[in-house]
């Protein structure tokens, strides 16, 4: 895998600084060096104390990463991608699917998916980098980096551009009075218990954005925006507010006949592409069980 730059340095620049300037760490340029990479600038291989002048062509060729034979292809059901470059992918991930292989599933997890579509396509590299997970019964966008210098490059870029910003929609028990609110309160986990979590004040900062998107007669559809990432987030904030997610028995939500899991849906993300150099924005329509709620008014 090959990446290219055009020197607009008025002096002759190191080619290791021209480099790290754009992203490449001491450690690829470890790998580059004992992996069978390679640096070019206008056709011949050089050096990092090389120089590279203006207007020159500078090109890294990567080594390829070693595939994980362990992690079975799953080419089951086929991914709904919302986007794919040769850097990113992003998928539309149905619920009941986990995102990464775990002692309960190794064989049909979203990776397991991706690797498949990878051999599909013939993709240079069959690793995928994931960036953005979701819950097992949670719906919606997941980001993948398709190769490590993307996955890297776009660590330092959330780290100089913000977070990746992640809208959701949930349906929610009873009716949210405002129209708009912060929910700022710590999650941890609950004592001896595994999965759930709590708002409890040794826990850590978690801020949960809402918006009211509509008012039904016994259920609220928010638009949701997360600042923070811990596990369960959105489902222990509705929770700690009186509003449990509709069919959210973890943390007490309403069982409902229309749908066998939280009504849950990462339906936006917004993210800087270091390559484009540009802000991307992403959305994905709602599932069918969710679509039914709200068809229904009802649940």
């Amino acid at each position: 895998m090959e990446f290219s730059w055009i020197s607009e340095t008025k002096e002759p620049e190191k080619v290791r600084l021209f480099l790290k300037a754009r992203g490449v760490s001491h450690r690829m340029f470890s790998q580059i060096k004992h992996f069978g990479g390679k640096i070019v600038v206008e056709g011949r291989e050089v050096f990092t104390n090389d120089y590279v002048k203006n207007g020159e062509k500078i090109t890294i060729f990567m080594p390829p990463e070693r595939e994980n034979v362990e992690l079975d292809a799953d080419f089951t059901d086929p991914l709904k991608v919302v986007f794919e470059d040769k850097n990113f992918l992003i998928v539309d991930k149905p619920a009941f699917v986990t995102t990464v292989p775990g002692h309960a599933d190794r064989k049909t997890t979203l990776v397991n998916m991706i690797k498949a579509h990878l051999i599909q396509e013939k993709a240079d590299s069959l690793v995928p980098h994931v960036v953005t997970r979701l819950d097992r019964d949670t719906s919606g966008l997941v980001l993948l980096a398709k190769h490590k210098f993307a996955h890297a490059l776009l660590n330092d870029a959330l780290m100089e551009h913000h977070d990746i910003e992640k809208f959701y929609v949930a349906l929610v028990s009873g009716n949210f009075q405002e129209d708009h609110g912060m929910i700022d309160e710590p999650i941890g986990r609950i004592e001896g218990d595994f999965i759930r979590r709590q708002v409890r004040q040794d826990g850590k900062r978690s801020v949960t954005e809402y918006w009211v998107e509509k008012r039904f007669d016994n259920f609220t559809q928010l638009r949701i925006q997360l600042h923070t990432g811990r596990t369960h987030q959105i489902r222990v904030h509705m929770a700690w507010a009186g509003h449990p997610l509709i069919g959210d028995v973890l943390y007490g939500g309403a069982h409902s006949k229309l749908i066998s899991r939280q009504a849950l849906h990462a339906s936006e993300m917004i993210f800087f592409d270091p390559f484009a150099n540009k802000n991307q924005h992403f959305n994905a329509g709602l599932p069918d069980d969710i679509q039914r709620i709200i068809e229904a008014e009802n649940y």
